[in-house]
């Protein structure tokens, strides 16, 4: 999916309407409409903006990732980011045991 019809999807899932998002944005809904149609694209802090109102990363609103991050998931792992590298692996050794199970119950279904 592109950087438009991402936008267009999430505003719609979060009821916000062109008009509102524009307003939030200080940008007039004619140049939200564009930005959904991609006929031209915004400034990266236009994007960014879009991002923060609409609780998805960067990456995501770009078409890059394709799962959507919640803000509170995404700062936990920039904080975890920040420890020592034996922290880290601790860290991961544990989500890899939790990941582990979840696939070996999905199978078990």
């Amino acid at each position: 999916m592109d950087f438009g019809n991402i936008v267009s999807e999430l505003r719609k899932q979060k009821g916000i309407s062109q008009t509102e998002l524009a307003a939030q944005l200080g940008i007039h809904k004619n140049v939200l409409g564009r930005y959904e149609r991609n006929e031209v694209f915004p400034s990266v802090d236009t994007a960014r903006k879009i991002a923060d109102i609409l609780d998805v990363s960067l990456d995501y609103l770009t078409g890059k990732a394709d799962v959507i991050m919640d803000k509170n998931t995404r700062e936990r792992i920039l904080e975890v980011s920040k420890f020592e590298e034996a922290d880290q692996n601790h860290i991961f050794s544990v989500i890899d045991a939790f990941i582990a199970k979840r696939k070996i119950q999905s199978i078990l279904k």
